[in-house]
């Protein structure tokens, strides 16, 4: 039986989801799978060949779930939240893109803070 609470909302879920990713190298990881869907987005839209489509869950997902086995060592939230973590990696990249991932991360609530 899990321990971890069910969410109801995304705005419940983001904090949660933050808090699993509080080492920058994970995060890195995820920026470079997220970086990489966006990249081949974009080709698929150029060269107008939805086939570079199929590539997308392996771009993304293998460069974040690698971050989560080596550097995290947590289970990714993608496998209890599927689309919520997929808003999530989008959420967290955009607040790394405008500078904002720190102070998200320093308001985290202390129960979801690792213990020091």
């Amino acid at each position: 039986m899990s321990t971890k609470p069910r969410y109801r909302t995304y705005a419940e879920f983001f904090p949660y989801y933050l808090s699993e990713h509080i080492k920058p190298a994970t995060r890195f990881m995820h920026y470079v799978g997220t970086s990489l869907v966006i990249v081949l987005i974009g080709m698929a839209i150029v060269f107008k060949n939805a086939h570079i489509l199929w590539i997308l869950p392996v771009a993304g997902y293998s460069w974040a779930w690698a971050g989560h086995a080596i550097f995290e060592k947590n289970k990714p939230a993608t496998f209890a939240y599927p689309l919520w973590s997929l808003m999530g990696d989008f959420h967290m990249y955009w607040l790394a893109l405008t500078g904002k991932i720190k102070a998200h991360l320093l308001a985290l609530p202390d129960t979801l803070k690792p213990p020091t």
